[in-house]
């Protein structure tokens, strides 16, 4: 029975794989709209999916974005400016994706867009630097989602969230963590709702890569403007070395765990759009694979122990 199940294992590893590999016919007749494709995985994947064949529609923040976009992209790609986290920005940006569209529907979705500041520890933030984040990495996808959802229903297609690892364990404190929980929740249900109508929603949740979201010199000047910002009482409890510290061990995690083979993630994405079978979730990077994924199912006693070995001490902890 136990030889059973081990050679049933590696068969079925087959299976996926061979069901994985067809692609969907006609890419030329399909349109996908990608959001933050000024740079990183967004930049990348409107590249690729323009030379696989698709219709690209590249949402750019700045106008920079859209002119270097063009420049290595086919007749094919086209780009509209769009702030997702204004509702009338995305109102227009959909009215323009329904022209180009038209009865063909969009085929693809990817709610790429999105940011990791301001993050720091809970007590050094206020409820706006919440409402900043969750503007753009939740309500933004939300928006561009339902204002979409039309077209995507009308060519079966699919949506693409991207969430992050961290939308699965909450691994330090800030926004960043409470907007992908929220992404999860929206992929989750947004997914059932749409079963009915042949609509495929997936979600992509990367480890540590090497983007303007893992900036080490970003995230760090946003630390200690936000420490700067503290009450004197409050910087009284960390201590005055703890920034020191905190901004030490964040830039020796990111160096040890960054992958800047941003490929692996795109090759997620372009799966998620091109697949006849895709996945319904993607965890691209190894930390999410042998690390991250894996703690999250531990009990929280021990998750605590683990993310709290090197976090810096308090001088309040010492008193």
């Amino acid at each position: 029975m136990f030889l059973h199940l081990l050679w049933s294992i590696p068969l079925w590893f087959l299976y996926r794989w061979v069901k994985e590999t067809r692609r969907v016919s006609n890419k030329e007749h399909r349109y996908v709209f990608i959001t933050g494709c000024d740079s990183g995985f967004g930049h990348l994947l409107a590249k690729h999916l323009d030379q696989r064949g698709f219709h690209v529609i590249a949402g750019c923040y700045t106008e920079n974005g859209e002119v270097e976009l063009k420049k290595i992209s086919s007749e094919r790609l086209s780009t509209v400016h769009v702030d997702v986290s204004d509702s009338q920005s995305v109102s227009k940006a959909a009215a323009t994706i329904n022209t180009l569209v038209g009865q063909k529907g969009l085929w693809g979705l990817v709610n790429n867009a999105g940011i990791s500041v301001p993050t720091a520890p809970c007590d050094w933030l206020t409820v706006d630097d919440y409402k900043q984040m969750l503007s753009i990495n939740l309500f933004g996808v939300i928006d561009v989602t339902l204002s979409l959802l039309p077209l995507i229903k009308k060519a079966k297609g699919r949506v693409v969230n991207v969430s992050s690892v961290f939308g699965r364990i909450s691994a330090f404190g800030g926004p960043y963590c409470v907007s992908k929980f929220g992404v999860e929740a929206f992929t989750d249900s947004l997914r059932l709702d749409m079963v009915p109508f042949g609509v495929k929603v997936l979600c992509i949740e990367p480890g540590f890569f090497k983007t303007n979201v893992s900036n080490q010199t970003i995230v760090g000047n946003c630390l200690k403007k936000q420490y700067d910002k503290l009450p004197q009482d409050v910087k009284d409890d960390y201590g005055s070395i703890f920034l020191e510290t905190m901004v030490e061990e964040m830039n020796f995690r990111f160096k040890l765990l960054t992958d800047p083979d941003l490929m692996k993630v795109v090759g997620c994405m372009e799966h998620a759009i091109a697949a006849v079978h895709p996945r319904t979730r993607y965890s691209p990077g190894w930390d999410a694979k042998l690390f991250w994924l894996p703690l999250s199912y531990m009990p929280s006693c021990i998750v605590d122990y683990l993310l709290l070995i090197n976090y810096p001490k308090l001088k309040i902890s010492e008193k």
